[in-house]
């Protein structure tokens, strides 16, 4: 049976080959390529009782819509009333610009809103 620093030794050698090989392009074609365009539905629960959260759903299809992905945003229960304009224009997250700028940004990038 092979000592324990014997194994050792050879391992590092089984190691480098491995590094060494993946360097020269060798095990590029085990690689899944991801698809270019993905699809989000992004839920959004919260309302002006939590202005942080309810933004979150509008900066995210922003950002990822920018990145060339298909999003659609749908609003259930108390996010609901950040369609109203009153409520829009008086919700400002912590952290965040206005509730209305996210808003804006949506609706410029042409983003469907279910309600």
């Amino acid at each position: 049976m092979a000592k324990r620093r014997e194994f050792l030794k050879k391992g590092t050698h089984a190691c480098a080959a491995a590094v060494a090989a993946s360097a020269t392009g060798l095990f590029n074609s085990t690689r899944v390529n991801a698809p270019e365009q993905q699809r989000f539905l992004l839920i959004g629960l919260a309302g002006s009782e939590n202005p942080t959260r309810a933004n979150f759903p509008f900066v995210w299809a922003a950002a990822l819509q920018e990145a060339g992905n298909e999003v659609r945003i749908e609003l259930a229960g108390d996010a609901t009333v950040l369609m109203r304009s009153a409520v829009s224009n008086s919700v400002t997250p912590v952290g965040w610009p206005p509730f209305k700028d996210a808003l804006a940004k949506v609706m410029a990038l042409k983003i469907s809103i279910y309600v």
